[in-house]
């Protein structure tokens, strides 16, 4: 089957791997049909490495992914334990927490002592044909979503998980560093959480124009503009209540934390390329912030898919390129250049 490799830095080919064997007990086989490019694929892409996590061997990237179930295995039962079905479509998490040990047993599965995540060395990802996924992993798309939208679903359980971990409180003030596909979902839920104002700070033009049209009270192009001073301004002098950094957490951290009123909470859900987070230990400790980090996501797929139905998201629109499956590398080369006012990019099959 055809497959994109990441075999270093910026070294992405079209592969040919192996089928997939029948699926076992507890597993379905998956005709992937859509997949997300996320930041966290173009770190790897770039560095060849994520973190501390190293590319080994190589790797297909993808987990922002949906598609069409073709086989199943015994006993095959979906996120919410309902038995899975030859052609249903299904957005998947990618996430494989072991569920043994204390933190998956205290509710805290992406917390998981012994975490394994689909398109993280050493295990492939949704950017082939064919794959075998635990049942347990997919969730049921409804009509109305398409497979694009379903693929979207992973970052909106991110950008939820944000959410519930900065608390926004009716009339908080709220910023949002970073106007990426999960910069923007948070804003959104910022905004049906009560956020007001909700600021959006970022370099890119187009990037600020989406956060407009997600519910953006005012925002800020900080190549332009001092952010620091112009969030104050917005916030009578005080600073934001509430700050999600959602940018890729080099000098933004550090912005967040100015940014930052007293008694914040600053919820960090970029990943830094050089694996390290500076800040002002002395404004952070006077301000008495509160700075919680986003560790993915915990069972957040029944919620996305509630709101994506809804109609309270702009949730397709996000979309900006589409590539076939043979141009991914070129898809990845363009997201990381940023290039043609690039926003979400999504690789599709045909099926």
């Amino acid at each position: 089957m055809k497959a994109i490799c990441l075999y270093d830095a910026y070294d992405l080919r079209l592969d040919k791997l192996s089928e997939p064997s029948e699926p076992g007990a507890g597993e379905v086989l998956i005709r992937v049909g859509s997949i997300g490019v996320c930041g966290s694929d173009l770190h790897t892409y770039q560095d060849g490495h994520i973190g501390d996590t190293q590319l080994s061997s190589p790797i297909v990237l993808g987990h922002e992914f949906s598609g069409i179930v073709t086989a199943v295995g015994a006993d095959a039962r979906d996120g919410e334990n309902e038995a899975l079905a030859i052609g249903q479509r299904v957005a998947v998490e990618p996430a494989l927490p072991c569920w043994r040990c204390d933190k998956c047993e205290h509710g805290h599965p992406n917390l998981c002592r012994n975490l394994a995540f689909m398109g993280l060395s050493p295990d492939h990802g949704a950017m082939r044909e064919y794959m075998i996924v635990p049942a347990r992993n997919c969730f049921p798309l409804p009509d109305s979503l398409s497979l694009e939208e379903g693929a979207l679903l992973e970052p909106l359980g991110v950008a939820l998980h944000a959410v519930d971990l900065g608390k926004i409180h009716l009339e908080n003030s709220v910023v949002v560093q970073g106007c990426g596909l999960i910069g923007l979902m948070i804003m959104q839920l910022a905004k049906l959480s009560g956020a007001n104002p909700l600021i959006a700070v970022d370099q890119f033009p187009w990037r600020l124009d989406a956060a407009k049209k997600s519910g953006a009270d005012a925002v800020i192009n900080f190549k332009e503009q001092n952010a620091i001073d112009e969030v104050k301004k917005l916030t009578h002098g005080h600073g934001a209540e509430v700050v999600f950094e959602a940018a890729w957490a080099d000098e933004s951290i550090a912005e967040a934390i100015e940014i930052a009123d007293l008694g914040a909470t600053v919820v960090l859900v970029g990943i830094p390329s050089a694996d390290k987070v500076i800040f002002k230990h002395s404004t952070a400790r006077r301000k008495g912030l509160t700075i919680k980090m986003v560790r993915r996501m915990k069972h957040t797929y029944p919620r996305a898919i509630q709101l994506a139905t809804s109609g309270k998201l702009r949730f397709s629109e996000l979309i900006s390129h589409r590539f076939d499956l043979e141009d991914a590398p070129e898809a990845l080369r363009m997201n990381s250049a940023y290039e043609d006012n690039v926003l979400k990019v999504v690789v599709n099959l045909k099926i």
